[in-house]
């Protein structure tokens, strides 16, 4: 371990104790050349955390409801739509299931039911950036 202070690698432990609730240890060194002392931790590296939010119905609905505002949908649509779409994501056979997965679906089901209420959500969902980014999505819903 390099010393902070002079840069010298040569230092020893002092003490060790276990720190984080055993996640961790807690090294005190004292450095030889300089005798200043410093604190090193030792955790360990490389476990890849993933983040899984629960499906939820009421944010879903509300994006749904944002995209079709005073346009011809209904709440009964809007509630069938989000029916279909739980439905669908339940007959995968994994239960950890993307958001982007989620907004696919979202956008092919919008993209039968109106056109113009797709355009809204998938402005969003897929972060529009120009009116180039709208003609493009346009030029799709022709063809």
């Amino acid at each position: 371990m390099q010393c902070p202070y002079c840069g010298s690698a040569d230092t020893a432990v002092i003490d060790s104790r276990v720190a984080e609730e055993g996640g961790a240890i807690r090294r005190r060194r004292s450095c030889v050349v300089c005798e200043k002392r410093f604190t090193t931790y030792e955790r360990i590296e490389g476990i890849d955390l993933k983040i899984i939010k629960d499906f939820d119905r009421a944010k879903l609905r509300r994006g749904i409801v944002k995209a079709t505002w005073k346009r011809p949908v209904s709440m009964a649509q809007i509630e069938e739509l989000i029916d279909e779409i739980e439905r669908k994501l339940r007959l995968k056979n994994s239960k950890e299931i993307k958001s982007w997965e989620v907004g696919n679906l979202v956008i092919n089901r919008l993209k039968k039911l109106d056109p113009l209420a797709y355009l809204l959500f998938a402005s969003v969902y897929r972060d529009f950036e120009s009116l180039e980014d709208f003609k493009e999505e346009i030029s799709k819903l022709g063809d």
